[in-house]
């Protein structure tokens, strides 16, 4: 634990970090496995599939080629994260080959997009070129729009990493943990538990403006009782807010109190006890953006605060074989690049005819991936099984299983 006078002086450094995008946060992990620079001269052709020679480092020897893009050199940061999801779907491809009641049904051609949407498009009209049959990646929002346009021209389909809903489309799915079910799972289990008046106060970023559509949308969907929504751009601004809405949180005439800003929710702890708010009469609910921050796991008065997450397990039973094969430990997207890596691999989909067919895409039961169940939707959004953490004193425990 620690005290409030540590808390004020570490308050004015979360504050000075509101520009800053907390949408994702690229941590570092190890750069071993691909190395930028190797790998990328003509391969071979694959097999006898008469497929035109294949720029890239390939894994996986079946007769389906996929394309994999993702940022490999160019911006640090994503290189680094690139790399990790690269090692990850080499290891969904060793997992394959080792099976015995898995079919080899992919060869996947690795692309580097660089940090660029013309990246990106460039890497896809190369992989539609060379006979891909669909395209995983790539990472950012930019990028999967660029490459979506040129697979849709294709007629192939692409699975994007991106969390921004707003670039999904019929044909371009998006595998990641969007807003609009991280919010609808976290305000639906707090109504669940009784909360009945619910109330958001979102920062002026581009992840405020997007967390704040998909509140609204969810307290619609739900039927919540949305009593109040603010913005803030500074901590004066944000003080004002909590001003405001003491007297309703302290009568209980809110009871539900949504702040998804990973970065200031540790000041907006500080800033309800200042206001004489009683630590656990307001549900706090945060963001799938809390997960395994450290200030807010060390933040008092957030202990009992809940938010959405993806199930730990398949990350925990990823990373010994990734740190054996690879060193360091995987970014926590690697999940996703080895779900999509098992998912292209999949008979119904990758030998069906046409192949990847969008109806098999979007089937209701979903899939089951690393990281849990999941599905995708026809207009290329996704839904995933989350569970419900409570904050500790020190860290967070599960206190609602996955859930769609």
């Amino acid at each position: 634990m620690i005290s409030r006078d540590r808390q004020r002086k570490a308050r004015a450094l979360s504050w000075a970090g509101l520009g800053a995008a907390t949408l994702m946060v690229l941590a570092a992990c190890s750069p071993s496995g691909f190395m930028p620079g190797s790998g990328f001269g003509p391969s071979a052709d694959i097999g006898e599939s008469g497929l035109p020679l294949a720029t890239g480092q390939t894994f996986g020897k079946g007769p389906v080629r996929v394309a994999l893009l993702l940022p490999l050199t160019g911006d640090p940061g994503l290189s680094t994260v690139g790399i990790s999801m690269a090692n990850a779907s080499q290891l969904a491809i060793g997992f394959i080959e080792k099976s015995d009641t898995i079919a080899d049904n992919i060869t996947v051609v690795l692309k580097d997009t660089g940090p660029t949407a013309a990246g990106a498009a460039k890497a896809a009209s190369q992989a539609v070129q060379e006979g891909a049959s669909i395209i995983l990646g790539p990472l950012k929002a930019d990028q999967v729009s660029a490459a979506g346009s040129v697979a849709r021209a294709a007629g192939i389909s692409v699975i994007g990493f991106s969390n921004n809903s707003g670039v999904a489309a019929p044909g371009v799915y998006l595998l990641n943990v969007l807003p609009e079910s991280e919010v609808r799972r976290s305000l639906g289990f707090a109504k669940g538990q009784g909360r009945k008046a619910f109330a958001a106060i979102f920062p002026a970023t581009d992840f405020g403006r997007i967390q704040e559509g998909a509140f609204r949308q969810a307290t619609a969907d739900l039927g919540l009782n949305a009593r109040a929504v603010y913005n803030f751009a500074s901590e004066a601004e944000a003080r004002t807010v909590i001003q405001q809405l003491a007297p309703q949180l302290q009568a209980g005439q809110i009871d539900a109190l949504f702040i998804p800003d990973r970065a200031t929710a540790p000041s907006f702890g500080v800033l309800l006890e200042e206001a004489g708010v009683p630590m656990g009469k307001v549900q706090l609910i945060g963001s799938a953006d809390w997960n395994g921050d450290p200030k807010i796991a060390s933040t008092p008065y957030l202990v009992g605060a809940i938010y959405p997450a993806v199930d730990d397990a398949g990350y925990q039973a990823l990373a010994p074989e990734y740190a054996a094969r690879f060193g360091g430990q995987p970014h926590p997207l690697a999940t996703i690049a080895y779900t999509a890596t098992i998912l292209a691999n999949a008979s119904t989909l990758s030998m069906s005819t046409p192949k990847y067919d969008r109806t098999q895409l979007t089937l209701p039961g979903g899939f089951n991936g690393r990281d849990g169940v999941f599905r995708f939707l026809s207009d290329g959004r996704s839904e995933y099984a989350l569970v419900i953490k409570s904050v500790t004193i020190g860290g967070a425990s599960v206190i609602d299983g996955s859930k769609l």
